[in-house]
């Protein structure tokens, strides 16, 4: 009972970390008079993690609600998959905006990209607050997918060692 209801509790946590992260990425744009405006609509990598976000944030609601429901919490294989869909989802949305704003902090002078976040420093800001608000959401379906594992890997018992298997890993 205390796993179901630490699995729920992550599930819940996340949802407000998805809006947060989505709200916080959506409407952050920034406007300098000598380069233009910049939005997150300029960037693709931050599309997707918009994109990703969402997807975690209606799948923690929906298997939050279903984990409840006899039919689908007898299905652990199901979150198992998809817990670890997520994740794996969550970590490249989370690299392409870790890329991002290492472009944007550090340039890139082999192709001749200076840095931005001297001229966007609000943009930068809310996008590194964006991608703490993502790693949080990432950690807790880290801990999901720990917890979906167990539920899975616990109803086989583990495999077992014939008498003479032991005879002769002892000679």
């Amino acid at each position: 009972m205390l796993l179901k209801l630490i699995d729920s509790s992550l599930r819940i946590f996340v949802i407000p970390l998805s809006i947060a992260t989505i709200w916080l990425t959506v409407t952050n744009h920034q406007d300098n008079p000598s380069y233009g405006n910049l939005k997150f609509s300029n960037f693709i990598g931050l599309k997707y993690m918009v994109f990703i976000s969402t997807i975690s944030g209606v799948y923690a609601f929906l298997a939050a609600l279903s984990s409840w429901i006899r039919c689908f919490a007898t299905k652990a294989w199901l979150f198992f998959v998809s817990d670890q869909i997520v994740a794996y989802l969550m970590v490249t949305s989370g690299a392409a905006v870790i890329e991002i704003l290492s472009l944007a902090y550090k340039g890139d002078r082999t192709v001749s990209w200076s840095e931005a976040c001297t001229s966007y420093g609000k943009f930068c800001s809310r996008m590194k607050v964006t991608l703490v608000l993502h790693a949080l959401a990432l950690c807790c379906f880290l801990v999901l997918a720990v917890i979906s594992a167990y539920r899975v890997f616990s109803m086989f018992d583990p495999p077992s060692i014939s008498d003479k298997e032991v005879e002769e890993e002892r000679t």
